[in-house]
């Protein structure tokens, strides 16, 4: 079948510019059907020959008869809208991607559709890459691992490696968060609130089990959710659970759990709780079996964690690869080299000053997902001078945030406020006045305080995060010229999360950050949270963080999150540098869909959303 793209515009356009058409307008309005004086070999249904590569009647290209079902007529193509043209071409990307139509066929049929050679090639290999294929092994740069880590989801702080390596390849909550930031069913088919959101009824998804082909029960569940909120324990998701009165298996597939109040966002909690199997007297998490799409095969803490595929994973279009990496390599240039050597197919968190070099290499992708993540530096507020909310507020005036994004960050962030709740989170406030650079405020503060000659020693390292100690050095710069003396101690990057963090009295942090106001301020800036890293304990904050909870009324809720907001903005321990951007870096073997950003590194998922193309 022969698509023809010139009609009496091109003839008339031929008269004015002198340029003669591809042919004639009697031609071009006859529809081939023979004309075998014009052909070589033997007369074909578009006018051309059977063996040649174009219509010899209009010197068009052929379409081969692969093609033919999905292209058009000349006379139906002039009437055809743009929509029915743009649904063949979806059509022909789908047949592509699972290799029903060679490169050729798919770009004849582009051709006729008005695309250029190289838009129509660039368009097949992308509906080729976006075909997820099984097969090989994939590594992963990662920074941030520690001696510490454990397999016990409840001793071991979530950091990009535990969470990427023992969460996201290895296990599965009741929920998951999906790239629209909404939370949806995991294990669970469903959930439904009751009671005013004080009960919730999760169903369990049918067919699940875990590596060693146990099927996941309720009884699983409530042991998993036990771990955590048993009366004693030393889970660092205690608090994330401490509103669970009650949790109860009702049969083999249904988990009831009782709330202390109404929590609208229980469900978005339960994503970050992993199911392990029940044993006598807890859960089994010395083993290492849990219900993801890779099984583990070793765990060195602070070095490596591998793992193979999940045969019986319970999600058949998830978990592509064959095996899985997850390499400790907590410096940033050695992580970088790695890429660029091709000892790993990802890295996280690049150096930005060296993004232009990464960039050279032709057979890399730097990409750049905006989430909930901040920077932060945090002061012990328990612990003097840091007691003093005169001290703090001097230093939350004293760094010029704005020239730290523009320099250190390169753009590659917002302006942070000393709000931990980032600016697309429901119920999210700007709190006035902004924490913006000021030296007569810094001095004025620092004398009410009689703190004008005190040293304060910041402890950095870029394990903190990429950028920690440039970001330093430069408030440095700021603090001098508003008369703060900041001392910068450079902390090693090796041992930073065991020797750092908690241990000293101000440090730099980072955080991934939560889709809800509640989640993020339960696991950090409630009273008894285990990761509060600044000991901050407000009386009226704590409360209000309750009543927020089971509030029904928007605008009402929507009021208590902003005054929350606004006493951690003035009172707290927190410094927020920037809400900054992931940018991470791989190799263009990797293909993936939409990128979730409610975690670095697809939500934590790569290793079960991505695929080698």
């Amino acid at each position: 079948m022969c698509i023809r793209n010139t009609g009496w515009q091109s003839f008339r356009r031929s008269q004015r510019t002198g340029y003669r058409p591809i042919h004639p307008p009697r031609a071009r309005a006859q529809v081939h059907a023979g004309a075998s004086e014009r052909t070589r070999v033997r007369p074909c249904a578009a006018g051309g020959s059977s063996l040649a590569r174009e219509c010899l009647l209009c010197y068009r290209p052929k379409v081969s008869r692969a093609a033919e079902g999905l292209a058009l007529s000349s006379r139906s193509r002039e009437r055809a809208s743009v929509t029915e043209f743009a649904t063949k071409l979806k059509l022909a990307a789908k047949l592509a991607a699972k290799g029903s139509v060679s490169r050729r066929d798919f770009v004849q049929l582009a051709f006729a559709a008005g695309l250029t050679a190289t838009a129509a090639n660039a368009m097949f290999v992308q509906a080729v890459r976006a075909e997820p294929k099984k097969g090989g092994t994939l590594k992963i740069g990662i920074g941030d691992a520690a001696a510490t880590d454990s397999l016990d989801p409840g001793s071991t702080s979530v950091n990009p490696f535990t969470g990427t390596a023992l969460f996201g390849t290895l296990s599965n909550g009741l929920t998951e968060i999906d790239s629209k930031g909404n939370v949806v069913p995991d294990l669970a088919e469903s959930f439904e609130p009751s009671d005013g959101a004080k009960k919730w009824v999760f169903k369990l998804r049918k067919g699940a089990t875990f590596h060693n082909g146990k099927t996941v029960t309720a009884d699983d569940v409530v042991a998993s959710v036990r771990h955590h909120n048993v009366k004693g324990t030393k889970s660092v998701m205690k608090s994330l659970l401490a509103s669970v009165k009650n949790v109860v298996a009702d049969g083999a597939e249904t988990v009831v759990f009782e709330l202390d109040g109404g929590n609208a966002d229980f469900p978005y909690i339960m994503s970050d709780i992993p199911v392990m199997p029940a044993k006598e007297g807890g859960v089994d998490w010395e083993s290492g079996i849990r219900t993801g799409p890779y099984m583990l095969e070793k765990f060195e803490p602070g070095v490596i964690a591998t793992f193979n595929k999940n045969p019986s994973y319970f999600k058949s279009d998830k978990g592509w690869f064959d095996r899985v990496e997850c390499l400790a390599i907590n410096d940033v240039k050695a992580r970088t080299n790695a890429l660029n050597t091709g000892e790993v197919h990802y890295m996280d968190r690049c150096d930005l000053k060296t993004l232009d070099i990464l960039r050279q290499n032709p057979d890399l992708v730097i990409s750049e997902t905006t989430g909930y993540g901040h920077y932060v530096y945090v002061m012990n507020v328990q612990k003097a001078p840091f007691d003093n909310p005169d001290v703090r507020n001097a230093i939350k005036y004293s760094l010029n945030r704005d020239e730290i994004v523009r320099k250190v960050f390169l753009g590659h962030g917002a302006v942070g406020n000393d709000n931990p709740v980032a600016p697309t989170v429901k119920f999210a406030i700007d709190p006035q006045p902004k924490h913006v650079y000021d030296p007569d405020i810094v001095k004025s503060l620092l004398k009410k305080a009689g703190a004008e000659n005190t040293q304060f020693d910041l402890s950095v390292a870029d394990a903190g995060f990429t950028g920690a100690t440039d970001s330093a050095l430069l408030w440095q710069e700021h603090a001098r010229a508003a008369g703060l003396n900041l001392n910068v101690i450079r902390e090693p990057n090796e041992g930073y999360w065991d020797n750092v963090w908690f241990k000293k009295p101000f440090y730099a942090s980072y955080w991934a950050g939560r889709p809800t106001c509640d989640w993020m301020f339960t696991i950090a800036y409630a009273a008894e949270a285990v990761w509060n890293e600044t000991s901050w304990k407000n009386p009226r904050f704590n409360e209000l963080l309750v009543a927020a909870r089971s509030e029904t009324d928007d605008t009402k809720r929507a009021g208590m999150y902003a005054e929350m907001q606004q006493l951690l903005h003035d009172d707290g321990g927190l410094i927020n540098v920037v809400f900054n951007s992931y940018v991470d870096a791989h190799t263009k073997a990797l293909a993936h869909g939409e990128v979730a950003s409610n975690w670095p590194m697809d939500g934590l998922k790569i290793a079960e959303r991505w695929w080698f193309a």
